[in-house]
């Protein structure tokens, strides 16, 4: 597992003839020496540099003190975060698995290759507080550039050579904060020194070769589409849609690597993203144009689908693997509940591999880049420039098919056709509640008050069709056990009781149902 650090720092064109003197400095006491640093470090990208152009670099470094493999990402405020393994993670031609999968959103499935071979001589100068504690590290780096056959070909020679040396100055925080970084920086102005074209060494030694419409760093923000419409009205509800909208797509983003390498809850997490994005489609239909969004809701459909194989898998290993922890004697709980989890852990794995191999795929790549342009700039119709009525108004729509379904539900006898209509009731409810979010606190207290009872009766109902699906993966379990199984009683005792609190839920979501009204 990759240890994480967050750096801040500013790179400088050239460097300074004189060293630098503290007495300009913030909480600086003192200017130290630290030494010299031999780096040797290759970057990899794909052949159209998509890591480039999302801020993203990754390289094996050898020499310093931070020797090893590093992915940096863009993070808040200039800042980046850091990820770092060590050497023996992989080899120059085998990438660490865990930096391929964190990379594989921003590469799109392209392949991964060196494309600069950097060498660089740090001079590294202190700047320490009053205790001698580091709060700034200033490197002088004196750097040798060679592009590889894996970059894309240079327009011209007197672009971008396949060699080339320059002179920069790094200032990285290590305890300070900005008000010295700022200091540092006006002084370095006084002194003729200015930010460097180029923030990273990857984007100055790629810099002739970056893609069309990429900044000095090969940073490219996601287009606009032509579809897409105008920006949302300042204090309207298309304003609080859409950013709604963009916290949504933002998870998904930060979510992708963690489903990809099986982190705890990240199916879960990705999933409930993904309906509240869908909530947020359906419940605003009236103010988005919907020859862009269904299609799209389309897609967010299949890609819910293909994360709740695994979802349901989990949530079985869960619920039934600990009530069968908790059985008689007779019912052999041990056993129960290794069969259990044995038959959910191989559905689990299958359901995994399967959404990982989805995400791989042209059709997950195409409906991320949809997500980002919605959250860009959604296709907001002319309702969208209206207040807080509006949103008032889609509340007490969302309000009123909650309440009909759930209605329709609670009419019918205990049995199939009920449950079913029980778990659409429950999908209305949680709509109802996302949708219910995605105006608060813009709508103020009839949005919280609907998110709140929606809640209600989305849990029991939830608790209900884990039963449903808890019964048919028993008859399954218990199907697939040998006559002899000693785990067979326990299973029938689990079966009874997925029921068991059926009547209590049903009534709980009643009872929520009947104060969607107040």
């Amino acid at each position: 597992m990759a240890t994480v650090h967050k750096e801040t720092e500013r790179t400088y064109a050239g460097a300074l003839d004189h060293p630098l003197a503290d007495e300009r400095l913030p909480q600086v006491a003192g200017v130290r020496t630290g030494g010299t640093e031999r780096l040797d470090a290759v970057y990899f990208d794909t052949p159209d540099l998509r890591l480039l152009r999302r801020g993203v670099t990754l390289r094996r470094r050898t020499g310093g003190r931070d020797a090893g493999w590093h992915l940096k990402t863009p993070g808040q405020n200039g800042s980046r975060t850091e990820r770092r393994l060590p050497l023996a993670d992989g080899a120059v031609g085998h990438l660490p698995p865990e930096l391929l999968a964190r990379t594989a959103l921003d590469t799109r499935g392209g392949s991964v290759a060196p494309v600069v071979h950097l060498r660089t001589r740090r001079d590294l100068t202190l700047l320490v507080d009053g205790e001698g504690n580091t709060l700034a590290e200033l490197a002088r780096d004196t750097v040798s550039a060679r592009v590889l056959d894996g970059a894309p070909p240079s327009p011209g020679p007197a672009v971008a050579p396949d060699a080339v040396d320059w002179v920069e100055t790094e200032v990285e925080l290590v305890a300070g904060g900005t008000d010295l970084l700022d200091a540092v920086e006006a002084e370095f102005h006084r002194r003729g020194l200015d930010r460097a074209a180029q923030q990273s060494k990857l984007g100055h030694a790629l810099a002739g070769r970056l893609p069309e419409g990429a900044d000095a760093d090969g940073w490219t923000r996601p287009a606009a589409s032509d579809s897409i419409g105008s920006p949302a009205k300042s204090g309207s509800v298309g304003e609080a849609l859409t950013g709604y909208l963009r916290v949504q797509a933002a998870a998904l983003r930060t979510l992708d690597p963690a489903v990809r390498l099986d982190e705890p809850d990240s199916v879960h997490r990705m999933r409930v993203h993904v309906r509240r994005l869908r909530s947020a489609l359906a419940a605003h239909r009236r103010i988005l144009d919907r020859t862009v969004t269904d299609p799209l809701d389309h897609e967010l459909r299949w890609f819910g689908k293909v994360l709740g194989r695994a979802r349901d898998a989990e949530v079985l290993a869960d619920r039934l693997g600990g009530q069968a922890e908790d059985l008689p004697p007779e019912g052999h709980p041990a056993e129960a509940a290794v069969r259990i989890r044995t038959w959910s852990g191989a559905r689990y794995r299958e359901a995994h591999h399967a959404t990982v191999r989805a995400m791989d795929g042209r059709r997950y790549f195409d409906l991320l880049d949809a997500v980002e342009r919605l959250a860009e700039r959604p296709p907001l119709k002319g309702r969208a420039t209206r207040g807080r009525a509006e949103a008032r108004r889609m509340l007490d729509r969302q309000r009123r098919r909650t309440a009909r379904r759930l209605d329709r539900a609670l009419g019918l006898p205990p049995g199939t056709e009920r449950d079913g209509r029980l778990h659409r009731a429950r999908k209305a409810a949680k709509r109802a509640r996302y949708a219910s979010e995605s105006v608060t606190p813009f709508a103020g207290r009839p949005a919280d008050r609907l998110r709140k009872r929606a809640k209600g009766i989305q849990q029991p109902l939830g608790a209900h069709q884990d039963g449903v699906m808890g019964e048919r993966a028993l008859a399954e379990i218990a199907a697939a056990d040998p006559p002899d199984c000693r785990s067979a009683f326990g299973l029938g005792i689990l079966h009874a009781r997925q029921r068991a609190d059926a009547a209590r839920q049903v009534k709980q979501a009643a009872k929520a149902g009947r104060r969607l009204a107040d």
